[in-house]
């Protein structure tokens, strides 16, 4: 029987879990119904959970915590089910505040607690709540013996593992070799809230796991793949204990493959971006990630470098051989450590390289072009414009960071996809050209606090899909800015372009435009007519529609979506019809 307590906030909607997931082992999940947006800024569609799990062997143990917006019912449940004097070690997986947010608070009701983490960990806790607790440093082998418990024959003793970057630099993974559970946090994570403790239906998370994936894991692939070698080593695994939505235990094989497939496809090129950032400095982390996120939509290989923590010998050798470098601003005042991290990377750069600066907005940040001409100094290629941050970061300041990073990945691969595209046998690329389709432009908004951030592209490959509901597909492009607009349960526009009337809207959104460029500019839009994006006025018709369904082939998503409203502007027009002469381009 799965114990359910509401919150007293009202808005938004939070509940509690608390469940038995094995002996001696439970987990308390913090649900967060209506959080729309999370770390690199992609949206929720199913909001999310912060799991956090109390072991009571001989002595007792609790794997992380809460967000500090539970601070009023997560604490209390703690407090009834346990003296918090009895709890002997913190064990804290990472430090993001989603997962540390109530460590003060816990330490405050016990001082004694003695707090086990990575090194990494342990240094930025120390700088997070600002007072002295016993620690215990620990890293890969490391063990924690907490006895057998008065009610059980289960002996549990942890084994913790490195995981660096997965997604942050302190990570560490906590294996009870008494239940065959593996505490992963952030790994093999999804958002999706749910009363459901486990993967009961794989089908049903399966399109968040991807997407969790793509965001947070996909930039470090190298490293998932280290640690899933860990992983492998492990005996009796039963479940996989996540930080975030429901814990995977019915379906492991599944999960694991997927992140071994999914990881070994981004690393077979050995072209890689390092993207640079500076741990827990200004908005650096998720600046970085959306910047990373970007790059491998464009089927580019990245790899997240850590400069605050970084072995010196491992910074040289993932500067010095990766294809382009990617550097934030860094504080005037660095400390001893970063000024050596620092004069390491500019060591290591070569004049082979893609460079590029973004402004970390760290606050005492040394100045953009002053560190954009230090790099520059050493390449001759720029990877992109500076990337300047002049206020807060908002969704649209990640959203052009991410549409950076995709215009240097395709860039990158242009000659690799230039070869491709000649490999393709001429008669073929011929036949398939004969496949003639319509004109559309494709539009989304989103509205965010208070901004809005939208986007468009020229679609042909737009097809009806379904009678009853009325539905149709859209193939998109893996890197195409507007593909982070169409996830499930998103709303988009298709706009009919009309056969004598298309060539001035066709032309416009047919250009590349730069990173944070507004696409609408100069064109006549509804903003209201319909909820899913901006309605051209010049247009035959409009669709408005939700998406369902995704599916995945090697270069594009194939977009299913129910068409909840529309209008036409004339019905005696046609369609804009586009012919082309071969197949394996638009």
């Amino acid at each position: 029987m799965v114990a359910t307590t509401s919150s007293t906030t009202k808005t938004p909607r939070l509940s509690l879990q608390w469940h038995s997931i094995g002996e001696d082992t439970t987990t308390i999940r913090s649900l967060d119904w209506d959080r729309s947006r999370f770390d690199i800024e992609f949206g929720l569609r199913n909001g999310t959970t912060y799991n956090s799990f109390l072991i009571q062997g001989a002595k007792t143990a609790l794997i992380d915590t809460s967000h500090i917006k539970f601070e009023n019912s997560w604490l209390p449940l703690l407090q009834g089910k346990i003296n918090p004097k009895e709890i002997d070690y913190l064990i804290v997986s990472h430090t993001e505040p989603d997962h540390s947010g109530l460590i003060a608070n816990l330490l405050n009701l016990n001082p004694q607690i003695e707090v086990i983490g990575s090194k990494v960990a342990i240094k930025f806790l120390e700088n997070q709540i600002h007072r002295s607790f016993k620690a215990r440093a620990v890293k890969s082998g490391d063990t924690l013996d907490l006895g057998t418990s008065s009610s059980s024959q289960t002996h549990h003793v942890f084994e913790f593992l490195s995981a660096p970057n997965l997604h942050w630099p302190d990570t560490i993974f906590s294996f009870d070799h008494g239940t065959g559970i593996l505490f992963t946090c952030d790994a093999f994570g999804l958002h999706y809230c749910s009363e459901k403790i486990f993967d009961e239906d794989p089908g049903t998370i399966a399109p968040d796991f991807r997407f969790y994936y793509d965001c947070l894991m996909g930039p470090n692939a190298r490293s998932v793949l280290q640690a899933l070698k860990r992983i492998e080593k492990l005996p009796n695994l039963q479940t996989i204990a996540v930080g975030h939505g429901p814990l995977l235990k019915y379906h492991l094989n599944l999960w694991i493959n997927d992140y071994r497939e999914w990881s070994s496809q981004r690393s077979k090129d050995e072209n890689y971006v390092a993207v640079c950032y500076l741990s827990q400095y200004g908005f650096c982390d998720r600046l970085s990630q959306a910047l990373a996120h970007g790059i491998s939509k464009a089927k580019s290989q990245v790899q997240l470098v850590d400069l605050q923590e970084s072995d010196p010998q491992e910074l040289s050798a993932l500067i010095g051989e990766a294809t382009a470098v990617i550097v934030p601003t860094w504080p005037i005042k660095a400390n001893a450590s970063l000024q050596g991290s620092i004069g390491t990377l500019l060591a290591a750069l070569n004049q082979k390289q893609w460079l590029g600066v973004y402004d970390a907005f760290g606050g005492n940040d040394e100045p953009i072009d002053v560190v954009a001409n230090q790099i520059n100094a050493l390449s001759q290629k720029e990877a992109f414009k500076p990337l300047r941050v002049r206020e807060v970061p908002d969704s649209n300041t990640y959203q052009y960071f991410e549409e950076a990073g995709t215009d240097l990945g395709q860039i990158l691969n242009r000659k690799k996809n230039i070869a491709m595209t000649k490999s393709i046998n001429g008669d073929l690329v011929k036949a398939l050209g004969r496949i003639s389709g319509g004109l559309y432009v494709v539009t989304a908004s989103q509205a965010e606090g208070n901004s809005t951030r939208r986007s468009a592209m020229i679609a042909s490959w737009v097809s009806q899909a379904s009678f009853t509901p009325p539905g149709l597909t859209v193939a998109v492009a893996k890197d195409r800015a507007i593909e982070a607009f169409m996830q499930i349960e998103d709303r988009f526009v298709v706009n009919v372009l009309e056969e004598n009337n298309y060539l001035p809207l066709f032309r416009h959104f047919l250009k590349r435009f730069p990173p944070g460029a507004d696409r609408f500019a100069d064109v006549a839009i509804l903003e209201d007519a319909a909820q899913g994006g901006p309605v051209l006025v010049h247009a035959l018709a409009f669709l408005d529609c939700v998406v369902k369904q995704r599916l995945e082939t090697p270069d594009h998503w194939i977009i299913y979506a129910l068409v909840a409203g529309g209008n036409i502007a004339n019905a005696d027009a046609k369609t804009a019809v586009h012919h082309r002469k071969v197949g394996n381009t638009y």
